[in-house]
C-alpha cells in the first residue's frame, strides 16, 4: 500500500468533494453491489470508499454488520494505489496478501477482484471488489472488463449526484440570494433514496422540479455546463419580463 498516495491532501479533498462519506444506504449503490455479486457469483461485494485512515463500505452485499475497517489490512487500500484492476484468486498463496490479517484470520478471505473508482481528473477513491472465502480461478478480461465497467457507474452516479447539489444551491442563491440558506421554508428538499425533490407537497423527479420551478424542459442528463446556460438565461429572461415600477407609476 502506497501510504503516501492514500493521504494526498488532492486525492482526499477529491473524495470529500462528492460528500458521500457516512451517508445512509443507497439504492443504487446497494443495485451496483447485488449486480456484481450475481455476475461474479461471489458471497460477497462491496462498493469501497477510502479514506485517509479508513475503508468505508458504500455499498454491501453479503456482509453486515460492519460499516469500515482500517486502511492497513484492507486490499481496497491496496488498489487505490494503481490503475489497473487486482486480482488474487488464492491469497493464502499470493505473496501480497498471504500474510494478511483478512486472509489469516477469522474473516478467512481467499479470493478478491476489484477494480478501482477512478475520476474525470484521474483520481482513484475506492473501489467496486467481490470477495470469496474460496479460491477461485482467474477471471478473463472480458470479466474484468465488467468490474471496470461497474466501477464506471458508480463514478458517474456520483457526478450526477455532484452536480445536481450544485445546481441546486446555485438556484437557491438565484432565488432569493444567501439568505435563503439560512430559512428552512426557502431550502429544496432531496430524498437521500430516490433523489426526487419536494415541490408544493410533491414528491417529483429533478427534471419535472426544474420545468415546474424554472420553466426548464429536460429529457435526459444534464452537464454542468449545459445547467449553467440554462440557470443564465433563465436569470436573463426573469429580468427581461420583471414589471418596472416606473411604467407602474
Amino acid at each position: 500500500m502506497d501510504v503516501a498516495y492514500i493521504t494526498n491532501a488532492e486525492r482526499l479533498a477529491a473524495l470529500q468533494r462528492y460528500d458521500i462519506l457516512d451517508t445512509p444506504p443507497d439504492g443504487t449503490f446497494d443495485r451496483v453491489a447485488r449486480i456484481a455479486a450475481r455476475i461474479f457469483h461471489v458471497p460477497i461485494a462491496l462498493v469501497s470508499l477510502v479514506d485517509q485512515d479508513r475503508i468505508w463500505f458504500k455499498a454491501r452485499e453479503g456482509l453486515s454488520g460492519v460499516t469500515e475497517i482500517p486502511c492497513a489490512p484492507g486490499l481496497c487500500a491496496s488498489v487505490v494505489c494503481q490503475d489497473q484492476t487486482y486480482l488474487v484468486t488464492d491469497a493464502l498463496q499470493d505473496p501480497r496478501t498471504r500474510e494478511n490479517p483478512l486472509v489469516v484470520g477469522e474473516f478467512g478471505l481467499r479470493f478478491y477482484a476489484a477494480a478501482p473508482l477512478i475520476t474525470h481528473d484521474r483520481y482513484r477513491l475506492g473501489t467496486v471488489c467481490v470477495i470469496d472465502r474460496e479460491p477461485r480461478p482467474a477471471l478473463k478480461p472480458e470479466e474484468l472488463a465488467i468490474l471496470e465497467d461497474l466501477a464506471g457507474i458508480v463514478i458517474d452516479q456520483l457526478e450526477v449526484r455532484l452536480a445536481a447539489r450544485q445546481t441546486l444551491e446555485s438556484l437557491i442563491l438565484a432565488e432569493g440570494g444567501s439568505d435563503n440558506l439560512a430559512n428552512p421554508e426557502a431550502l429544496i428538499t432531496i430524498c437521500a433514496w430516490s433523489k426526487k425533490v419536494r415541490i408544493d407537497g410533491e414528491w417529483v423527479s429533478f427534471e419535472e422540479f426544474l420545468e415546474r420551478r424554472f420553466g426548464m424542459r429536460v429529457t435526459h442528463g444534464i452537464s454542468r455546463e449545459a445547467m449553467r446556460r440554462a440557470l443564465l438565461e433563465w436569470k436573463s429572461r426573469s429580468a427581461s419580463t420583471a414589471p418596472q415600477s416606473a411604467a407602474a407609476d
